[in-house]
């Protein structure tokens, strides 16, 4: 609805028609719409080019009280430089007040006493690749603030800064420290602000990661999660023009980029309707994102459908020979998981489990053993895997909780699944785990 005002001045006296032209109102596309990416537009013609060429044989008569158009020399007209910009200060992301120091009394004693640990000296990008993720989160702070005998970056350097504090702040939630998380994203602000802005290529400064990560923790921080909804359309929108411009370039990985992290952001924002309860808008939004072809969509919209308890509306995503077969028989059996059907879900974990060796399966499958009253197969099935070298915590959630509904020697059994989990190898999936992997 319209609300401008007629901001017309008094006393204008023109008389006005009685009828009006109209047109009917355009069809729009919402900033989350990948299809219909409008081309680059070509630049206005500016005033001075707009102006008619007239030969040089009819030019008139220039007037002597007026100079020429042409510089005469250098010296009399210097062409203007533009300032150049002055570097930005991000000293407030280096104070270590904003850092909260972490524990590892969390931790199971197997892993705190294992030779495994790293030394303090240990590069950062070797910790990730070793899934080390509570003590990359503490060398991010150590190399933003300073401390340990590591110098802080240049308070300009917002590249290296960013990178840290991405690493920091993924790390926090890896380790289930996302409460402190939340607190610390809040130095950032408002990352709308034209602060965060390249004044000399019009980009933001701050990695699409990041940006992506703060939306949701700093909702959380500031106990908002509209916040979170009004966020990701901000980044949808510019997620589009981007695309847009890919698109006018020709520049086909660009473009790619871009589509997936615009399908990224719309999934998203489902997400965090469901955190706001918002079941119905979750389901409306939804039903309007569109699927690119690779089934990935069609997968992410089954799987929420799920999580709102609307199995009918999951197994309607998923059509014949859109996400291969693999695909489409794990979402028919965890509908039928849903459903309660746990026989027929059983027989289809059981062929998907011939095809493929992927973790899910075999969890799925042996929870389905537990509803139908084979506890000690399912028991036997997870301790397979976790002999295999899976460690994710949906798995090792699910083999403790088959320890505590099987035996009354539950506890003796986690501090031995601890101790084996410690002495596995380390993996970029992560290698450290905490008391709640194990519900000690």
């Amino acid at each position: 609805m319209d609300q401008t005002k007629n901001l017309a001045p008094k006393g204008h006296n023109r008389t006005r028609s009685a009828v009006k032209a109209t047109r009917p109102r355009s069809s729009t596309k919402g900033p989350l719409d990948i299809d219909d990416v409008p081309p680059a537009l070509a630049p206005p013609l500016s005033p001075q080019t707009a102006q008619p060429v007239v030969p040089l044989g009819q030019q008139p008569p220039r007037s002597p009280g007026l100079a020429s158009p042409l510089p005469r020399s250098a010296a009399h007209s210097p062409i203007p430089r533009l300032p150049t910009p002055r570097p930005k200060d991000f000293s407030y992301l280096l104070r270590p007040e904003i850092y909260h120091p972490l524990t590892s009394l969390n931790v199971p004693p197997p892993f705190r006493a294992s030779s495994k640990q790293p030394s303090p000296d240990t590069p950062i990008p070797e910790l990730l690749a070793r899934g080390q993720f509570r003590a990359a989160a503490i060398a991010a702070t150590q190399a933003l603030t300073g401390a340990g005998g590591t110098p802080a970056p240049d308070s300009t350097d917002h590249a290296r800064i960013f990178e840290l504090l991405y690493t920091r702040l993924a790390c926090l939630t890896l380790i289930d420290a996302t409460a402190l998380a939340a607190q610390e994203v809040k130095s950032l602000e408002d990352l709308n602000s034209t602060f965060y802005t390249d004044e000399a290529t019009g980009l933001h400064l701050v990695p699409w990661e990041l940006r992506v990560l703060n939306v949701r923790l700093q909702a959380m921080g500031f106990g908002d999660p509209r916040r979170a909804v009004m966020s990701y359309y901000d980044l949808a929108r510019e997620a589009r023009a981007r695309l847009a411009d890919a698109t006018a370039r020709h520049d086909n990985s660009a473009r790619e980029l871009w589509k997936d992290r615009l399908a990224d952001v719309g999934v998203r924002v489902a997400g965090a309707l469901v955190e706001m309860d918002d079941l119905t808008g979750a389901a409306h939004h939804l039903a309007s994102l569109k699927d690119r072809g690779d089934g990935k969509m069609a997968m992410a919209k089954a799987l929420l459908w799920l999580h709102l308890g609307d199995v009918e509306a999951a197994r309607r995503c998923v059509k014949p020979g859109e996400l291969g077969q693999v695909a489409e028989r794990t979402i028919a059996a965890l509908c039928d998981m849903a459903d309660g059907e746990y026989e027929a879900a059983l027989a289809q974990w059981g062929e998907l489990k011939e095809q493929s060796e992927d973790e899910m399966i075999g969890v799925n499958m042996a929870v389905c053993l537990l509803y139908v009253g084979k506890m000690q197969e399912g028991k036997a099935l997870l301790e397979s895997l976790v002999d295999s070298g899976r460690s994710s915590h949906t798995l090792l959630f699910n083999l403790t909780t088959m320890y505590e509904l099987c035996t009354e020697r539950a506890k003796a059994l986690k501090i031995k699944l601890s101790e084996k989990m410690a002495s596995t190898e380390e993996s970029p999936s992560g290698w450290e785990k905490t008391n709640a992997d194990f519900k000690l």
